[in-house]
């Protein structure tokens, strides 16, 4: 019988309701120990008794294998994996150790928890489904990764999802879930329960009891079994200023210590035995001298329950006290019985740890096997197991350079697992055993990556520039790669220490066959574009020869390669190699890697006309770079989207998002987006007529620290559009040679056109028809519609200035053409009043059904439109297929189309 909790069994009693509706719920229970998180899990595994139910468990001594919390829940749903898309079923099966190919590189972080969840929705297609955890704040960092990645994400499933997790600070608990945080029974509830258990306490011991307890429904139950033998005038004894789990772990101990000597070494061994298994509990303590039958005295007192399978304590406390309380000499012998037992190669792992514990002095024979239970887990993505492993073997290492070395794999394990303070903090303590330059180059180009990914953009260069230096002589390639990624850095800094980390690359002794100098002059020549004028003819030189090499092989290279061709203006080349490389991700599930991928695709995207595509390769950039904590990549995506929404006229999306794009790093450091979020502004304006503000927010770019970003030159055209619209043409000769310049070094169709609309716009009249003309015919016919129909767009308002009416409506119309579908919203309606003033016939704008989808229900079918699957779809947006499905059901009649065949091709 259940003893209070009205409220708390409401709240999943709704939970359970919404999940027959197919809406998901997830919900953290949380307390201390003994408060009853467990009791409330049972409560709705019985509710949902006809439902199919995962339980899983956090296990203390398990906290560094990774992915065994994950592998005890989903182990029964095992069979339905090939239902997957493939990326995301082989994502689970590397990490629960299914397939193990020799070179198999990591599984993706988010690719796991996203295959949990389309897993957890394969399950709900035949009936709601109910997943409990256990003991959530014991689990391994890798399982509760993947599991709130997954409950985060829940939408029409029908899954419901429960934590019950110690009321302290964990991964579980921060989570941003719902919470509900139990606290002890009311006076009334708490007596019932101990009259229900308890008949014949003193009335004093009684109200001691229940003192003591303060509501906790464990100790009600466990205190009056540890006093049962005291008088009432005894009462006194009881302690009473410690805590509530110290006070219930001696109500534990007094039982265990009155346990033969036999019996406790079986429960210690239980204890230190993650799994429990009961063949190997008792194999081991068969070493130690106990028999099965020695677990009898602990079974009749309830505290085991021993079945053919495994040794289950009673309650963690349980296990927690049998193992702190157990002199030292048991606990190691207890691990060193358990390796022993544990004598399998899929006990490696295990067996390492269990030796370890065995361990106070070095031992390398243990420091390897740790060594090598480290790669195991980082090659399932288990990074905060393998820093565990580095980390303890280095402690089981002397002093030294072989120290050192595990402290660095300790580091860089942590910087692949996100930790950076503790990356930083690894690679602190394993320099100070290591005069090696080639490690410390090492030790600094990690501590300068883990600056990066925290914000602090100076010291990050600062790392990456010395780390640099002392390798550069012996080791240039080395070199090469840490100031290429210090030119990354430096591009967020300005000029001068982007220029300054340019020309260390630029100075490199790197071989002129290797594919690498290829890159690195493709990055030198850009950044020297930025502030000087390269030869036009080395470019054309370089992007050849760069191709040829497969711009150097490693996708490092080749994202730098790409971004660098943008930054050069060629943006067909770019987008060819950005496509190809998010092909390739995508085929090999390296979703956590996609975000610098998305945003040179949406980059690429937006250049050449393609908004929705670009709106869609940004979000998703910004959704996985969220996740994976990479704010300066969502902060530059951030404005991607700014611009997109300036094109199509949405001032409050354009300005939600500029803000994120303005969000710097740290004081008196440049925001990622902020050139961007000023291009945003001045298009939003520009596109609306708003001449003045336009101008104003589009000069303030072209003064900007961050004008040797991306929008500093492509903004160019849309500032001087904004100046002559004002008869402000003083100023622009300036801008317009400076682009010319470039226009002649980059040596592109797109950008002559655009350079040519410039020229007629500032041009007398009897100039500015032939070079309309002229920047038509240049355009490409396939490519950049955009720039395409603001040249007409421009073309049609001089003609119709001009009093060639018929004329200024051909070039109208074809603008209006290309900027509705677009969904370009205030340059269609430009163009529709000019059309109008030029006295073509107007249909009404047809703003289109979409408008009336949500976010959501908007992204979901254009994908769709795509000819996207649901699974697919889901895997893009991060959602579950039966979520896809229902936003889809949905969008349908608010289209008016009853099939995706319906649905208009974006």
């Amino acid at each position: 019988m259940m003893h209070g909790r009205a409220d708390e069994l409401t709240v999943i009693d709704r939970l359970l309701a919404g999940a027959h509706e197919q809406t998901s719920g997830v919900l953290v229970v949380r307390g201390e120990p003994g408060i009853g998180k467990t009791t409330l899990l049972a409560y709705a595994a019985d509710a949902a008794a006809s439902w199919r139910v995962l339980r899983g468990s956090g296990v203390e001594t398990e906290i560094d294998l990774p992915y065994a919390g994950l592998h005890m829940l989903l182990r029964p749903a095992l069979d339905r994996l090939g239902a997957l898309p493939e990326p995301q079923r082989n994502a689970l099966q590397r990490v629960f150790g299914l397939t193990a190919a020799p070179g198999q590189e990591p599984a993706d972080r988010l690719l796991v928890g996203l295959a949990v969840l389309s897993l957890l929705s394969e399950l709900a297609e035949d009936g709601p489904l109910l997943c409990l955890v256990d003991d959530a704040h014991w689990l391994d960092p890798a399982s509760t990764q993947a599991l709130v990645f997954a409950a985060r994400r829940l939408g029409a499933e029908g899954v419901v999802m429960m934590f019950a997790a110690r009321d302290t600070e964990s991964d579980v608990t921060s989570s941003e879930l719902p919470q509900l945080r139990l606290g002890g029974l009311e006076p009334s509830a708490a007596a019932a329960l101990l009259d229900e258990r308890v008949h014949d306490l003193a009335p004093e011991l009684r109200r001691r009891v229940l003192a003591e307890a303060g509501g906790n429904p464990l100790a009600i139950t466990e205190l009056p079994a540890a006093v049962a033998d005291l008088r009432a005038s005894d009462v006194r004894t009881l302690p009473a200023t410690l805590p509530l789990t110290d006070r219930l772990r001696e109500a534990f101990a007094g039982r265990i210590r009155s346990m033969p000597d036999a019996t406790r070494v079986l429960l210690v061994v239980a204890a230190a035995h993650d799994t429990g298994e009961l063949d190997v509990v008792l194999r081991a303590g068969a070493r130690l001298g106990a028999a099965p039958g020695d677990l009898e005295p602990a079974e009749r007192l309830g505290l085991v329950r021993a079945d053919p399978a495994a040794v289950t304590f009673r309650h963690p406390l349980v296990r927690a006290a049998v193992y702190e309380t157990a002199p030292h000499r048991y606990r190691v012998d207890a691990h060193a019985a358990l390796a022993a037992t544990l004598d399998g190669p899929d006990d490696a792992e295990r067996r390492a740890w269990h030796r370890a514990a065995t361990a106070t002095d070095p031992d390398e024979d243990i420091a390897a096997e740790l060594e090598r239970s480290a790669e195991a887990a980082a090659a399932r993505s288990g990074y905060a197991a393998a820093v565990s492993a580095h980390e303890r073997a280095a402690q089981l290492t002397p002093p030294g350079e072989r120290r050192a070395g595990r402290l660095a794999l300790a580091a860089e394990a942590a910087l692949n697992g996100g930790d950076l303070q503790a990356a930083t903090d690894l690679a602190d303590r394993a320099a100070a055993h290591t005069t090696d330059l080639g490690l410390r180059s090492r030790l600094a180009g990690a501590q300068g990556t883990a600056a990066f990914y925290r914000g602090s953009l100076p010291e990050a260069r600062r790392l990456l520039v010395n780390a640099a230096s002392m390798v550069a002589a012996d080791d240039p390639r080395r070199a090469a790669d840490l100031l290429l990624d210090a030119v990354h850095v430096g591009w967020y800094l300005g000029a001068p220490p982007v220029t300054d980390a340019a020309e260390r690359l630029a100075a490199l002794p790197l071989p002129t066959d290797d594919p690498l100098s290829h890159v690195v002059r493709l990055l030198v020549w850009c950044v020297r574009d930025a502030v000087d004028n390269p030869s036009p003819d080395s470019l054309t030189e370089l992007v050849a020869r760069a191709r040829d090499t497969g711009y150097g092989g490693p996708d490092g290279l080749i994202l730098v390669a790409a971004t660098a061709l943008q930054a050069t203006g060629q943006d067909a080349e770019a987008h060819r190699v950005a496509t190809r490389m998010l092909r390739n991700h995508r085929e090999r599930g390296w979703l956590g890697q996609l975000p610098p991928v998305l945003s040179c695709v949406a980059r690429s995207q937006l250049f050449h006309g393609q908004h929705l595509a670009a709106r869609d390769a940004a979000e998703e950039g910004v959704r996985i770079a969220r996740a994976a904590g990479h704010d300066t990549l969502a902060t530059d995506l951030s404005g991607v989207l700014a611009v997109l929404a300036a094109f199509r006229g949405d001032a409050e999306a354009c300005r939600a998002y500029s803000d994120d794009a303005r969000a710097a790093p740290g004081p008196d450091l440049l925001a990622p987006g902020l050139a961007w979020a000023h291009w945003a502004d001045g298009l939003l304006h520009l596109g609306s007529g708003r001449w003045d503000r336009a101008l104003s927010r589009l000069d303030a770019l072209s003064r900007s620290p961050a004008r040797h970003h991306l929008p500093g030159r492509r903004s160019i055209p849309d500032r001087i559009e904004a100046a002559t619209r004002l008869g402000r043409t003083a100023h622009l000769g300036d801008a317009l040679a400076y682009l010319a310049e470039w226009a002649d070094r980059v040596r592109q169709p797109w950008l002559d056109a655009v350079v040519l609309r410039c020229r007629a716009m500032l041009a007398r009249d009897s100039d500015a028809d032939d070079l309309y003309r002229a920047a038509i015919q240049r355009h490409e016919p396939d490519n950049r519609g955009f720039e395409r129909a603001r040249t007409h767009l421009l073309y049609g308002e001089w003609l119709r200035r001009s009093r060639r009416k018929a004329d200024a409506r051909t070039h109208l119309r074809a603008a209006l053409e290309v900027f509705e579908p677009l969904g370009a919203a205030p340059w269609a309606a430009r163009a529709r009043g000019e059309l109008g003033a030029a006295g073509g016939a107007v249909a009404p704008a047809d703003p289109g059904n979409t408008t009336v989808l949500t976010p959501q229900e908007q992204a979901v079918t254009r994908l769709a439109a795509q000819g996207l699957s649901n699974r697919d779809i889901a895997a893009q947006l991060f959602l579950s297929p039966r979520t896809v499905a229902n936003h889809l059901y949905k969008a349908f009649p608010k289209l008016g189309i009853a099939t995706r065949t319906d649905l208009p091709i974006p």
